[in-house]
């Protein structure tokens, strides 16, 4: 076997393959894994690119494992019943019903989880296993269902809807803020202020008062938007509130806003999916998911019959 490439090979490939060589069929092993046939044929392909062989041989009624791939089962069998011997192993739910959804962690945190019990119980019951990932994953190799992202746009090879916007406004502790007070926004600048990724948000806001924002020695940067809560609610410096991921932080009073200008950023939500059919629990969530951010109905069924 030629391993070309250092890479270790995701779980998913070798579940693919295992449920492929059992049933004899990529459909039924898609059929039986939940996921779509293109993912289990793309995630043979990476197998077989990483070992430089081939594993099946593809017929008219299916396929069968090559020499090769006849050995490689046979690892594979011994190795997933190694696992299964483990009692405190985490095993993933399967079946029609369960969508794997992946997000970043402040969507994850802020915005999913507080919904999560009306995403899985309203009306049926669902059952979403969150892929929490700073990654922009491949989808479909994946057997991700879909994704919530934030972006300025769609991406590529993928099926994409607008779920909304942000109207950003100033926030800090309640200490920080008694001090920082109100009037011009150009006292924000004598404070340290907070970004995120990167400083494109706090250049709109100050943008939109007619007034230029680089980043100085003074500012912060935090690549996940909770720590930048965090920050901002130790009296760290200002962040911008990004509704509707802050709802729970005002309501605790745990931050406040310090200038009530406010102002469109940039950056806003999407759902995406991989091209081709979705499953129908992944179409149910994505209904349920719309609702929640206030999506139009036609959007949504617009974004589940789209072929790309």
């Amino acid at each position: 076997m030629d391993h070309s490439s250092d890479a270790i090979l995701p779980l998913e490939t070798l579940r693919a393959f295992d449920a492929a060589a059992r049933t004899g069929s990529f459909s039924a092993a898609a059929e039986k894994l939940n996921i779509t046939h293109g993912a289990v044929s793309r995630q043979i392909a990476k197998l077989e690119d990483w070992l430089g062989l081939k594993v099946f041989d593809r017929g008219a009624r299916g396929v069968s494992l090559t020499i090769e791939g006849n050995r490689l089962h046979l690892r594979t069998t011994e190795a997933f019943a190694l696992i299964s011997s483990n009692s405190d192993r985490w095993v993933e739910p399967r079946g029609t019903a369960v969508v794997r959804l992946t997000s970043i962690p402040s969507v994850s945190g802020l915005w999913l989880m507080p919904r999560m019990a009306a995403l899985e119980n309203n009306p049926s019951k669902l059952r979403i296993v969150l892929d929490v990932d700073i990654r922009q994953a491949d989808l479909a190799d994946d057997g991700i269902d879909l994704s919530i992202r934030c972006g300025r746009g769609r991406i590529p090879g993928r099926v994409s809807v607008q779920l909304f916007e942000e109207h950003v406004f100033p926030v800090a502790s309640p200490d920080l803020a008694r001090e920082i007070g109100r009037g011009d926004p150009a006292r924000l600048l004598k404070f340290p202020l907070i970004n995120d990724s990167d400083a494109s948000a706090w250049r709109a806001w100050f943008a939109a008062q007619d007034m230029d924002y680089r980043p100085r020695a003074q500012d912060r940067r935090f690549e996940d938007y909770n720590l930048v809560l965090d920050a901002a609610a130790h009296g760290l410096g200002i962040a911008l509130a990004r509704p509707p991921m802050i709802e729970h932080q005002l309501k605790s009073g745990r931050i406040v806003a310090v200038d009530d200008r406010i102002v469109l950023s940039p950056i806003s939500y999407w759902l995406d999916r991989p091209t081709g059919r979705p499953r129908a629990a992944a179409a149910e969530l994505a209904r349920r998911i719309a609702a929640q951010a206030g999506l139009a109905a036609e959007k949504i069924e617009e974004f589940i019959v789209a072929e790309q």
